[in-house]
């Protein structure tokens, strides 16, 4: 596959998240971020600057889409430990299973 063909592959992934219902707000906002800062002509570090211009651009962008990243994995992780909580509501712990409860 061709680096042009990859990197449209990734960005319709990650239009794909930001139209997920289960994507928290904020995630949806960093990855357009980075994707608008990606494709933005102005940087904060000029790109004709040599090394230096594009450092911020291999910095930032991955840098906002690992936040994302990390964003959407912590919610998946609270939905998840929601739903084991709803699943387990009304049960009760059998006594020679109590030192189990907290793991």
């Amino acid at each position: 596959m061709s680096k042009t063909g990859e990197f449209t592959n990734k960005v319709h992934g990650y239009l794909d998240i930001v139209k997920s219902d289960e994507t928290p707000l904020s995630a949806k906002l960093l990855l357009f971020a980075a994707v608008a800062y990606f494709l933005w002509p102005f940087d904060l570090i000029p790109d004709f600057i040599p090394v230096i211009g594009y450092l911020d651009d291999l910095i930032i962008v991955p840098f906002l889409i690992w936040l994302a990243f990390k964003q959407i994995e912590a919610e998946r992780q609270r939905r998840l430990a929601e739903q084991k909580l709803i699943s387990t509501q009304g049960f009760k712990i059998p006594d020679h299973c109590q030192h189990l409860k907290n793991d």
